[in-house]
């Protein structure tokens, strides 16, 4: 696999100014938070056995006490944490991995609690692919071109998709209907290649998630999720930025 060369290292400084910004972490973390607490996700709880909508939040201890589980909050918590890790893996920083390991986890579990019962096969590919990012860039790993190893990959991580999601759903059952199967086959899957693409750390990687997002984007229009239209929005933009840095700045 071909390296980038360092000759042009920061040659456009601006995209690497606005990868490595803090303001825009904090920023987008804030973006989530406020989308999310506008369209009440935060009373949102997992409670015998179904997911029930709309408890005020004066009611958190209580519910808690009789067991529920606080999937909204949970959930915010983990998508200000999944941004994090998306923007530290953009800064080329290994704990970016380090946190995706863990969003893995929580992101698989809320799956399955929301009806995905394919999460139990589908999500430890994701928690092993990020277990082999951290492993990799600990090693020292520098950005690199495409190659046919990248489009194997692409393809392989597609076949996946379909095969583990309707497999999941034929063996643990959840929802079936095929056109959210498919949506969920094609979003894991392109999140199968853009995962293992981190692992060699590929400027391709972040063509990948601009491919995801926009797959991720039409859906919640479709279904008029305003707060993840405009979660994916930001990480549409993160995407771009940080393809651009990597293709034309090299490593950090």
């Amino acid at each position: 696999m071909e390296k980038h060369s360092s000759k042009n290292k920061n040659k456009y400084g601006l995209l690497r100014k606005l990868v490595d910004s803090s303001i825009i972490d904090m920023a987008g973390a804030l973006f989530i938070i406020m989308l999310c607490w506008y369209r009440d996700f935060q009373g949102t709880y997992f409670y015998q056995g179904e997911v029930q909508f709309g408890i005020e939040l004066d009611q958190l201890i209580g519910m808690i006490s009789k067991g529920a589980y606080p999937l909204g909050i949970i959930s915010i918590l983990g998508a200000c944490f999944s941004l994090l890790s998306t923007r530290f893996i953009g800064k080329q920083l290994n704990s970016g991995n380090a946190i995706g390991i863990f969003t893995s986890i929580i992101s698989g579990v809320h799956d399955f609690l929301f009806g995905n019962r394919s999460a139990v096969i589908t999500y430890p590919i994701s928690l092993l692919l990020n277990t082999a990012s951290f492993a990799k860039w600990s090693q020292g790993v520098s950005v690199r071109y495409k190659d046919s190893m990248y489009y194997a990959a692409v393809t392989i991580g597609m076949i996946l998709g379909f095969v583990l999601v309707y497999l999941g759903a034929y063996l643990f059952g959840g929802k079936t209907e095929h056109s959210f199967l498919i949506v969920v086959s094609i979003t894991f899957g392109l999140s199968i290649g853009a995962n293992f693409a981190n692992i060699f750390k590929y400027e391709e990687t972040w063509l990948s998630w601009m491919i995801y997002n926009i797959v991720q984007l039409i859906k919640n229009i479709m279904l008029l999720n305003i707060a993840n239209v405009g979660k994916y929005i930001f990480y549409m933009a993160n995407a771009v930025v940080t393809w651009l840095d990597w293709k034309f700045n090299g490593d950090n």
